[in-house]
Parts: structure tokens; sequence; C-alpha cells
């Protein structure tokens, strides 16, 4: 390995990111290294501006995923190569995570993988005191990347592919070479005599993407020569469409969401939903979901409760089957024209019936009143209508479901039993055996029911509305 005082020349604008994320940190910067071509170079195309600039260190952050029988030797040579660099000058200390990733059956080793990374690097980075970390994606990655997503059917948020910078998790996520052609990278690593690792996964055709670099992008470059320029300016293009929709969704969600005390979620107006047009309800659909859940909604999901949500109380069972994080379990539910989401713990939380001894409670103002023994908190808060008078619940009881209880929804309509009640208006089992407020003998309160019509107040009555709310470890 040779050492050139100066890089050669690579494009301006690369270089000037590099120095964009320097000059963000007064004291680091972090650079994700796997010791492969690309990360190799950028790691010392910004440990030479950073030694230019002075006073400077960077990090170069290394993650051992567990699935290579060759990942020790990568580590290994990340190890020799900083150490090489920092004799000669180079202010770079090298930092690495060992993770044993063991994929479940059916699961993306790609996906499994790049989210333990991005997890790993955010980690160290934050233990190094960086928010700045930069990563290596060239033009060709970024062309690759809008293809794939295309290919999946995504759609504005997807082909926008990846951004050149962008705030996650308290990092910053520079990407300086984004826009620079494959080849420079090759160039810089030639003419700066770099050795690199060739990852043996990289040959692995069962990976979408390699399936793509290795058996189809070469005969795009042949018959589209400037393929990887175009497709990466595509995706810049939608990247500007998203940020157009994403401020036209942040003015137009409040006015078709409300949050729901009882799920303890924001819910999804289904009449004022339907007074948009087509597609934007599908946009706002997606916008809820992401917002809601933090996760996307796949796109089978968006035209199926396109189609089939309306006016009548609905739910439809989710158990992640085409969704990235296929471990996002629940129930999307349609309550009174309102459509909320539960995600409901797998383990039991709430999907079975929960026994628990009655537990006295005094009521004597409003607020959240914690019920460990049962596993949330009793919230009251006073309204005008439709509620409960406050003097009613200084002496009342939690219990646990037992069976045979009746509910009368409203003054004109018969009492029936719980069972029918919850179907009648569409609560999830999950919601099902919550406890049951009882004042002496009279049922006056059910979640996901509300308060029973038998115990509404008098309109000259301070009276309060109800909610129970279960802890976090009740509901994911």
């Amino acid at each position: 390995m040779v050492r050139l005082t100066t890089p050669p020349p690579i494009d301006s604008l690369a270089l000037a990111l590099i120095d964009q994320a320097l000059a963000a940190s007064s004291q680091c910067v972090a650079v994700a290294y796997s010791a492969g071509r690309d990360s190799t170079a950028l790691l010392h195309a910004t440990l030479t501006k950073a030694r230019e600039k002075g006073g400077l260190q960077v990090f170069a952050l290394h993650v051992h995923h567990g699935l290579s029988a060759c990942a020790d030797s990568w580590l290994g040579h990340a190890k020799v190569q900083c150490e090489h660099w920092h004799r000669e000058g180079l202010p770079v200390v090298l930092h690495w995570q060992h993770l044993k990733l063991v994929p479940m059956a059916g699961q993306s080793i790609e996906a499994v993988a790049r989210n333990a990374r991005y997890a790993a690097l955010t980690a160290m980075a934050k233990s190094l005191g960086c928010t700045q970390v930069l990563l290596a994606h060239h033009q060709q990655d970024q062309a690759e990347t809008f293809l794939l997503q295309a290919l999946r059917g995504a759609g504005v948020a997807g082909l926008s592919s990846m951004p050149q910078q962008v705030w996650r998790h308290g990092i910053q996520w520079m990407r300086p070479w984004l826009e620079l052609p494959a080849a420079d990278v090759a160039l810089y690593i030639e003419q700066n005599r770099l050795s690199h690792i060739q990852d043996d996964s990289n040959a692995d055709v069962r990976l979408a993407r390699n399936r793509l670099r290795l058996l189809v992008w070469p005969y795009f470059l042949k018959a589209f020569e400037q393929a990887d320029k175009s497709l990466a300016h595509a995706a810049k293009h939608q990247a500007d469409v998203k940020a157009c929709l994403d401020d036209w969704l942040a003015l137009k969600l409040p006015s078709v969401t409300q949050f729901n005390d009882n799920a303890n979620s924001l819910g999804l107006v289904v009449k004022a939903w339907r007074t948009f047009n087509d597609g934007q309800q599908r946009e706002l659909l997606r916008a809820w979901f992401a917002l809601t859940t933090g996760h996307a909604l796949p796109t089978a999901w968006v035209n199926r409760l396109h189609r089939e949500v309306n006016g009548n109380a609905a739910h439809w069972p989710f158990d992640g089957r085409g969704a990235k994080n296929q471990d996002l379990r629940g129930q999307l539910v349609l309550y009174r024209g309102v459509l909320i989401w539960l995600a409901v713990a797998p383990a039991n939380a709430l999907g079975k019936k929960q026994v628990s001894a009655p537990i006295s409670m005094n009521f004597k103002h409003t607020g959240v009143f914690p019920v460990p023994q049962m596993g949330g908190s009793m919230l009251l808060e006073e309204t005008q209508n439709q509620g409960i008078a406050l003097h009613r619940l200084q002496l009342c009881e939690l219990r646990s479901r037992q069976g045979g209880e009746k509910f009368q929804l409203a003054p004109d309509r018969p009492a029936r039993c719980l069972k029918k009640q919850f179907q009648a208006c569409g609560v999830p089992s999950a919601l099902r055996h919550q406890p049951l407020l009882w004042s002496g003998e009279q049922l006056v309160f059910v979640p996901g029911l509300g308060i029973d019509a038998k115990a509404w107040a008098n309109h000259d009555e301070l009276q309060v509305r109800l909610a129970w709310l279960p802890d976090q470890d009740q509901i994911k």
C-alpha cells in the first residue's frame, strides 16, 4: 500500500459533501467501513480531507454480521488497514461490533442484515459522540435501488430510493458519493493502490440485488449506456415529489384523524377520509398507517382497505405478510366510523381471558389512576353528555369479565350480553377481556363499548367519561 499525499481528482460535489460533514462536527465524524471497495475509498478520502483540516477524529465503524465464514478475515483486514493508515498519520480509529444473526424461516437475509447493521452503526456512533455517519453508496447503488423498488411495485416513497442526507435516531446519515459513478470509485481505488476485501456473498444470486447486478445490469448498460445516471436522476425526481407529498399530507392528515381513547391510538375517520379523491385516500391511508405503526402498509392492503372500508363495523386481521417487518401483527378495526390499529403482543397479553380478584376503586376527581394488578390505568375526564356522575365512582370495583354480563348501548336499545354487543360494534377479541367497572352491582363501564346507558348522568350532574389504558407491555 502506497500513500499519496494528495488523492487524485474526484467529483467536486462528492468532496464538498465530505467537507460539509467534517464542518458539521467539531470533534469527530464516522464512516461505515465494511472493508469492501466502496467504503475503503470513502474512508480514505475522508481521512485525507480530515488531515488537511486538522483536529478531527475519524472513526471507522465495522459491523461483523456473523453470517459469512469469511467475516473474521474481513475484520482482520479492517484492523490491519486502519493500523497502517494510523501509522501514516491519518486520524483513524477502528471500532467494530460483532453480531450473531440467525434469520428466521421466511425472513429476508438482506433485510435482517440491513436492519441489524444500521442499529449497530447507530449504537457505535452514539457511544463515540458522533452525530454524522458517512455511507459509501454511489450512483449505481442508487440506480439499482430505484429498479428494485419499481419491481416491487413501490410508490413515491420507495422510488425516491436513498436520500443523500437524512436524520434518523439522532444521527445524520450522509451519502457524499451518491451522484458519483461507480467507475470513479474504482479509479480512486486503483490510483491510490488501496487494498480491500471481496465479499463472497456478492456472488450469491439468491439475493435480489445480486441477481440484478450480475445477471441484468451488464446487459442493461450495454443497451442504455447512461442507465445508472438516468435512473439515479429519476430517483432524485421522486424524492422531490415525495417532499411535496409529505407537505400536503402534513396539512390534510389532521382533518381525517382523531385519537381513540379505548384503543389508545390515532384513528382514521372514515367519513372525512372519503371526502378526498381515490388517489388522495390511498396516500392518506398509507400516511395514517405509517404514523400509527411506524411501518409501511403493503400495497395489497392499501388497495383492499380502500375497497372495503365503509361505514359498517368490521375488522381485518393483519399477520405481517407482505410487510417489510413481518413481525408486525395485529388487527385493523373499524369501530363507530373510525379505523384503528391494534397491535397485540403475541404472548397472550390481551387475546386471552385474564382473571384477577376485584379491585376496589375510589375516584374523587379526574385524572389517570394506575391499576398495576390489572396491567393498566383508568382515565377519567370531564364530559358534557353520555358520561357517568362522578359521585357514583367513589365506591366502585374493577372486575375481570366472568361471562353473562349485560350492557345497554343507548336508552332506546335493549341490554344484551357482552359477546353480542362486542360483535355488533366490531370490538376485536384483543379488547374483550379488559377489566369491567362496577358501581355496586351495576355494570357501568366496558372498554370498547363505553358507559352503560342506564348509568348516564343527568345534565345537571358533574359527569366524566372513562377509558382503560393498557400498560405498554400489554399492547405493543
